[in-house]
């Protein structure tokens, strides 16, 4: 019995123990990373321009990674985890960097649990000269303004606000009311301008942090 064959059930075991006995894609498991990556680049193949862009402006599989696997989602139609992949990308991007700057003889150390993305942390990332103008979404004039709110009047620039709702479940700001309140209701296509917005955003960042890590030493190649 195919697997999208089986009885319905309430128990989760049921479907668990059914998706063991279909063995999916046998062959990814008996891949290599390097086997897995190429096969990747064939199955993603018609967006292999905007994946490679990712993967040569910013050569750091410790975060490069979040921006294309965003970018397979959104050309899947799959908005919800483009979205928070593009967040994470940028989050991680700009943690990671910052680490490496603060600590010159150890590139990788153990990022802090509390310096996540937020004011505070693009602001940091602004005074070690990081191009952070690239976060701004578009027509967010105000977004160094923001930068320099305070508690308790503390404005969220729109980079930050998104992921700490998308990236902590909440999307009731895309549910759709157009039809009255008693019809509202939400579907991951309610996502799909955002998703955009955070491409762009993302390859503009992508751009320039690809240029100041090169710049500094960080890239991974091409650091001439």
């Amino acid at each position: 019995m195919k697997f999208n064959q089986i009885e319905r059930t309430d128990k989760w075991s049921d479907v668990w123990t059914a998706f063991l006995g279909i063995q999916p894609r046998k062959e990814i498991f008996e891949q290599n990373a390097a086997m897995h990556i190429v096969s990747h680049f064939d199955i993603n193949g018609e967006w292999s321009p905007m994946r490679n862009f990712f993967f040569e402006r910013l050569c750091a599989a410790e975060f490069h990674w979040f921006f294309v696997q965003g970018v397979d989602c959104m050309f899947n139609e799959f908005y919800i985890p483009a979205v928070s992949s593009f967040l994470n990308g940028i989050e991680a991007s700009l943690r990671i960097t910052i680490s490496q700057i603060q600590n010159p003889q150890n590139e990788f150390v153990e990022l802090t649990p509390y310096k996540v993305l937020s004011n505070n942390l693009i602001s940091d990332a602004k005074d070690l000269g990081m191009p952070v103008d690239a976060l701004a979404f578009p027509n967010e004039n105000d977004f160094f303004l923001k930068l320099q709110t305070q508690k308790p009047n503390i404005s969220s620039v729109e980079v930050v606000r998104h992921r700490n709702n998308i990236c902590h479940g909440n999307i009731l700001e895309f549910v759709n009311t157009e039809s009255g309140k008693e019809n509202s209701f939400f579907t991951p296509v309610s996502l799909r301008i955002l998703c955009f917005e955070l491409l762009n955003v993302s390859g503009l960042w992508a751009e320039k942090l690809g240029d100041f890590r090169k710049a500094n030493k960080f890239s991974h190649y091409d650091s001439k």
